[in-house]
């Protein structure tokens, strides 16, 4: 594969930074080529304020399973659906029916009659079928819902990581060309240096604090999409840890078929197909009259006998004979198997492409890690000492410096991106988030 770093050095803008370091010397610049950064993510709090403990992702996670709203709700869902298995499986009520002929009482007949109902042809069966469908797809839905839920916040947690590494980098920018704007100042009134070089590194300034406040802006927004998945205020949770740097591992196909074949929304397809088929089982039965049994006694008041009275009753398929939902039903059945279909293509062209996003976000920071950081920190040493020596102008330290810092910029957010893949990929095979796989090689820690 070609290296990406000339490309990667010719398409990033001009130059943002500093010149604290190019007044250090040579010598602390080999030792130690890039800014320290501060010892905090986060702006320290405001006197009488107590910054929140630093939020890590477990306990994100376990947030957002107790508190989520979508969580709440589909398991209510789930219990409202058993409630309904629980009424498919009731039986129907006898009857009970009193009949009084006559209005004189000694020549009155009285009938007291006990009716009851009896389901043919497995109704109840059907309906308990269908019924059971029903909560497990509920069920299965509850399970989908948790994963997305913990995909989405695995996903804020770590643009919300990336978001405070961004804004460390603006800040240390800010250091540096506040530093830079203080230098050329001392070197103009010295005459070493003519006044353009001070109106450069103003603009470097200005241009540092406006990325500065938006780095800030960017970091409180991804502090509220965080919060937002367990209802509470952004100011309520503390900074995101940022020793989980490594990078999501990539499935096997292996790993990638097994997810598919077991993922929610073809767990939920079948299930509905299921269901179809119980509800077309439940018109068929329906088809079948019930029969109702008639026990009781007659009282003849005139005569002063009791007899007893047995009957039943049956419903004639005459005119209705439920052909009409039965073929709904049927047809019902086919569009849940043609759902199924679209379903399948539907997860396969979405777990690809989130294969490929996590597959090139890897593979971008590797390239940054090993290739295009490394070269970026050489050229920026090597645009320093060859202005000391007065072979660069300039413009060419703080086209290196700007370099060097859009690629920790861009590695920054290619992690997020690589996160981000991976929560898609999880949601879209029902897993739980899977741990990275390693961790950023020495020397070009972002």
């Amino acid at each position: 594969m070609q290296s990406p770093v000339p490309g990667l050095l010719k398409c990033l803008p001009a130059p943002l930074g500093a010149l604290a370091l190019l007044l250090s010397g040579a010598s602390s610049l080999a030792a130690s080529p890039d800014p320290a950064p501060p010892p905090s993510l986060t702006p320290a709090s405001p006197a009488g304020l107590v910054e929140a403990p630093v939020l890590r992702l477990a306990e994100a996670l376990r947030l957002a399973e107790a508190h989520n709203p979508e969580l709440a709700s589909a398991r209510l869902e789930l219990q409202a659906t058993e409630a309904a298995a629980l009424q498919a499986g009731a039986r129907p009520n006898p009857e009970l029916a009193l009949l009084l002929e006559g209005r004189d009482r000694a020549t009155r007949t009285t009938t007291l009659q006990l009716s009851q109902a009896i389901e043919l042809g497995g109704k109840r069966a059907a309906r308990m079928a269908a019924a059971e469908q029903v909560r497990a797809q509920a069920a299965v839905a509850l399970q989908a819902r948790r994963n997305e839920v913990r995909a989405q916040v695995t996903a804020a947690y770590f643009e919300l990581v990336a978001a405070q590494e961004q804004e460390q980098l603006a800040r240390s920018s800010l250091d540096l060309a506040s530093s830079a704007a203080a230098a050329a100042a001392k070197r103009l009134q010295a005459g070493k240096v003519p006044p353009l070089e001070q109106t450069r590194a103003q603009v470097a300034e200005a241009a540092a604090r406006a990325e500065l406040a938006q780095a800030q802006s960017e970091r409180l927004l991804a502090r509220q999409r965080l919060a937002a998945f367990w209802g509470q205020s952004p100011q309520s949770i503390g900074p995101a840890s940022s020793d989980a740097q490594s990078l999501p591992a990539l499935p096997s196909e292996q790993e990638v078929g097994a997810g598919m074949a077991e993922a929610p929304a073809l767990q939920l397809a079948r299930l509905d197909i299921a269901r179809r088929q119980a509800l077309v089982e439940a018109e068929r039965a329906r088809r079948v009259p019930d029969l109702t049994l008639t026990l009781g006694a007659k009282r003849d008041a005139e005569q002063g006998q009791t007899q007893a009275v047995v009957g039943f009753s049956v419903r004639l398929p005459v005119h209705d004979s439920n052909q009409g939902n039965l073929l709904e039903a049927l047809r019902r059945e086919d569009q849940a198997r043609e759902t199924l279909s679209a379903a399948t293509l539907r997860l396969q062209t979405e777990v690809a492409q989130a294969l490929e996003r996590l597959r090139l976000s890897r593979e971008q920071v590797r390239l940054l890690r090993q290739e295009a950081l490394p070269t970026a920190r050489t050229a920026y040493e090597a645009a320093l000492k060859g202005y000391e020596l007065g072979k660069f102008a300039f413009l060419d330290v703080l086209d290196a410096q700007r370099t060097l810092f859009q690629l920790r910029r861009q590695l920054w957010r290619d992690s997020a991106e690589a996160f981000r893949a991976a929560a898609d990929l999880d949601r879209l095979l029902g897993r739980p988030p899977q741990p990275p796989e390693f961790k950023p090689q020495a020397g070009v820690n972002p």
